[in-house]
C-alpha cells in the first residue's frame, strides 16, 4: 500500500472567542451599511472576561449605538447567562473609535485601493461548492455543533468549539478517505467525558459522516475533547481578537493567503473585497472546465485602481496555459475596487453571516456564484 499523503484543516464555531470578535466587528459594519452604504469602516474587537473593547476607524453619515450591537451579537451567539462565563446582558463595552485617516481617504475617494497588498482566491473540484475537502468537512462539523446546541439545549453543549479534519490523498492528489476527526466542545459541567463523547459521536460525527460517506472507512481515528473536561470556554477561557482565524475563514491552509483579515472592513478595503473576487474568479475557471484546481493572486497599490498584478496558477490541471486563462479573466472582469464592489454588490449589510463557518463555500454569498463561467469558454 502506498504511503498516505495527509492534509489537515480546522474550523471553529461562532462561539469561539476569536470568531465571536469577528462577528461583533461585522455586526457593527452591517449596522453602518444598513443606512449608509458608503460608510468607511475598519473595526477591531477584543474580548476578555466580562469586557468587549471596540477600536478602529469609522466614517459614516448614520448613527449606530455600538454598545447595543455588541451586546446583541454576544447574546445571539449564545452567551446569555453568567453560568457560561460570558453574558451579553452584563458585558462591559469600551469604545475607542476615530474617523478614517484623510490620507487614506484621499486615495479611496478617487477610486483607488484602500491599501497595498496581495490577495488569493482558490477553487477546486473536490466538493460541489468547489472547496477543498478537509475544510469543507471541518466547517460542517462546527456548523452541526452549533445547530445541535441550539436545537437541543438539554444535551448540554455550549457555544465554544473547534474541529479538525485530516484527509488522506492518493498519489494523484485526489482525496481518498477521512483519516482523523477531532472535535473539542465546551459543555455543561454536569456532563462526564463519556457523556460528551457519546453526544458528539451520535449527534455531530454520525450525521456529518453520512454526508461524506464515500470517504468513510472503518478505521477513522476520532478524538473528542482529548484533554477531557472543557467547561470554561469563550472569552472567559481565552481572549478573542478580530482577524485571528484567517485560515479558518479561507481554505484551511490548502491555498495561499495574502495575510489580510476580512471582518470589520468595508468593501473599499481590498483585503476583503479582492479576496472575495479572487475566489469568484477561481470558481468561474473551475466551473467553466478550464481547470480542476485554480488559485488566483491579485495585488494592489494604495490609491491605485487597477491591480498591479493578476496571476493564475492551475497546478498542471489547466486546459490552457495559465497566462491565457489570466488574460481571459482580465478581459472579462473589471478588477478595480469600484468594479469589484459593483460586480459582487458589496455595499450591503451582508457581512455578519460570514463570521460563521468561513467566508467561502456558502451559496448564499454572491462571490460563490458561477454565473459567468461560460464567458471564459471558447
Amino acid at each position: 500500500m502506498p504511503e498516505q499523503l495527509l492534509f489537515t484543516s480546522e474550523s471553529v464555531t461562532e462561539g469561539h472567542p476569536d470568531k465571536l470578535a469577528d462577528a461583533i466587528s461585522d455586526a457593527v459594519l452591517d449596522a453602518c451599511l444598513k443606512d449608509d452604504p458608503y460608510s468607511r469602516v475598519a473595526i477591531e474587537t477584543l474580548l476578555t472576561r466580562g469586557l468587549a473593547v471596540i477600536a478602529g476607524e469609522l466614517t459614516t453619515n448614520t448613527y449606530v449605538e455600538i454598545a447595543d450591537v455588541v451586546r446583541d451579537t454576544i447574546l445571539e451567539v449564545g452567551y446569555n447567562n453568567t453560568d457560561l462565563g460570558f453574558d451579553g446582558h452584563t458585558t462591559g463595552v469600551l469604545i475607542a473609535i476615530q474617523k478614517q485617516s484623510p490620507d487614506i481617504a484621499a486615495g479611496v475617494d478617487t477610486g483607488g485601493a484602500g491599501d497595498q497588498g496581495m490577495m488569493f482566491g482558490f477553487a477546486c473540484d473536490e466538493t460541489p461548492e468547489l472547496m477543498p475537502l478537509p475544510i469543507a468537512i471541518a466547517h460542517r462539523l462546527t456548523k452541526r455543533q452549533a445547530d445541535v446546541r441550539r436545537s437541543h439545549p438539554e444535551l448540554g453543549l455550549r457555544p465554544d468549539a473547534k474541529s479538525q479534519v485530516t484527509i488522506a490523498y492518493d498519489e494523484n492528489n485526489n482525496p481518498n478517505h477521512i483519516d482523523t476527526l477531532v472535535l473539542s466542545t465546551q459543555h455543561d459541567p454536569r456532563l462526564t467525558h463519556s457523556d460528551v463523547k457519546a453526544i458528539v459521536d451520535e449527534h455531530i460525527f454520525k450525521p456529518v459522516l453520512a454526508e461524506f460517506d464515500k470517504y468513510v472507512t472503518s478505521d477513522i481515528v476520532k478524538h473528542i475533547n482529548p484533554t477531557g473536561i472543557f467547561t470554561i470556554g469563550g472569552p472567559q477561557g481565552d481572549t478573542g481578537v478580530t482577524g485571528r482565524k484567517i485560515i479558518v475563514d479561507t481554505y484551511g491552509g490548502y491555498a495561499r493567503h495574502g495575510g489580510g483579515a476580512f471582518s470589520g472592513k468595508d468593501p473599499t478595503k481590498v483585503d476583503r473585497s479582492a479576496a472575495y473576487v479572487a475566489r469568484y474568479l477561481a470558481k468561474q475557471v473551475v466551473a467553466a472546465g478550464l481547470a480542476s484546481k485554480c488559485e488566483i493572486q491579485l495585488a494592489y497599490a494604495i490609491g491605485v485602481a487597477e491591480p498591479v498584478s493578476v496571476r493564475v496558477e492551475t497546478f498542471g490541471t489547466g486546459k490552457y496555459p495559465d497566462v491565457e486563462i489570466g488574460a481571459r479573466l482580465k478581459k472579462t472582469f473589471d478588477l478595480t475596487p469600484k468594479g469589484i464592489i459593483e460586480l459582487l454588490d458589496l455595499r450591503r449589510p451582508i457581512y455578519r453571516e460570514t463570521a460563521r463557518n468561513g467566508h467561502f463555500g456558502n451559496p448564499a454569498f454572491g462571490w460563490e456564484k458561477t454565473d459567468r463561467a461560460s464567458e471564459l469558454q471558447g
